[in-house]
């Protein structure tokens, strides 16, 4: 697929074909990166992005609950000197 860089106030751009981003699953805010000579347009990754499913998940099956100590291991368990 060709398209023309356009100008676009001071910057250059261009216009990306509405079934490719879709196809692309691109829609907001997108990352750019040069690599090899080429431009990579990804989606920005979200550090946290799942964690809410994650914990819905620990509640169902019990798993929130805070700990009042951390259990014990076989360090602690073991006689050992400085």
């Amino acid at each position: 697929m060709k398209t023309r860089i356009v100008q676009i106030g001071n910057s250059q751009g261009i216009r990306i074909p509405k079934p490719l981003l879709a196809e692309a699953g691109l829609s907001g805010e997108v990352e750019i990166k040069l690599r090899n000579r080429m431009l990579i347009i990804q989606s920005v990754s979200r550090p946290r992005a799942g964690w809410a499913a994650a914990f819905r998940a620990m509640a169902d099956r019990g798993d929130d609950v805070l700990l009042d100590a951390a259990p014990a291991t076989n360090w602690d368990q073991e006689a050992w000197e400085w």
